[in-house]
């Protein structure tokens, strides 16, 4: 009798380390089916290969933050990258020109419908308001391996922070915002593709990235972080848990 009821209780903890596998392994679909590049959230001009986007136009990443403090990073790819003129200090240019990094409300194709009628119609004067990039900001003279650091927090005083190579950019930070938000880039038009960055969506092959185009890495395995972020309390975004 005594066998039995040891052999019932293995019984018993080999079914509870079953379902606890099954349920980390569906964590883990989970985060990596929505930590990545959402195709039906982010611009038609925007190229989408794996976790590195390219081209033009607005692209969010498809995953809420609702942790308190989030971080991840972009990596920046830039072949053909030459030593920047130090002779060139047109600043206004420099930031109208510039990718634009932060969060976004969520976008649907309605959105990006709306925005290329009103540019059809030459009546484009979008404020950042309406076109996406209220919470983002532009950093301009980015070179090939430059590292862009995201950090989010919810609690006490929402705050967007970024960072540049590890070091913090506090001018620009952004200390208020409310809602539901998705991590995003912006990447302006005449990207260095010849045609100003509107491409068929490129997602699983095609299309490579040409000479002088900027493209991006989203990065949220900590493990592959080349920075640290500014406070151990900012951990790597995770998935919601109620989207299992």
């Amino acid at each position: 009798m005594g066998c039995c009821c040891s052999c019932f209780g293995i019984g018993e903890n080999s079914s509870s380390s079953t379902r606890e596998t099954e349920l980390a392994s569906k964590q883990q679909k989970v985060n990596s089916s929505t930590l990545a590049i959402a195709r039906h959230m982010s611009a038609p001009g925007i190229r989408i290969r794996g976790a590195t986007v390219s081209g033009e136009g607005l692209a969010l990443a498809g995953v809420t933050i609702e942790q308190d403090a989030a971080y991840w990073e972009w990596h920046i790819i830039k072949p053909g990258d030459t030593p920047p003129d130090e002779e060139d200090d047109d600043d206004y240019d420099e930031e109208i020109h510039a990718v634009k990094f932060g969060v976004s409300t969520k976008k649907d194709k309605a959105f990006y419908r709306a925005l290329k009628s009103a540019a059809d119609s030459g009546t484009d004067e979008s404020t950042p308001m309406e076109d996406g990039t209220a919470l983002m900001r532009p950093i301009p003279q980015l070179r090939d391996g430059d590292t862009i650091g995201i950090a989010v927090q919810h609690s006490d005083l929402p705050m967007v922070q970024f960072l540049l190579n590890g070091e913090p950019l506090h001018e620009i930070a952004i200390n208020r915002f409310r809602g539901a938000v998705y991590p995003s880039i912006y990447l302006p038009g005449g990207n260095g593709d010849g045609q100003g960055g509107v491409s068929e969506n490129t997602k699983g092959g095609g299309g490579g990235v040409v000479e002088g185009d900027i493209s991006a890495t989203v990065v949220f395995d900590e493990n592959d972080f080349r920075e640290l972020s500014p406070h151990s309390r900012f951990g790597p975004l995770i998935a919601a848990r109620g989207i299992i």
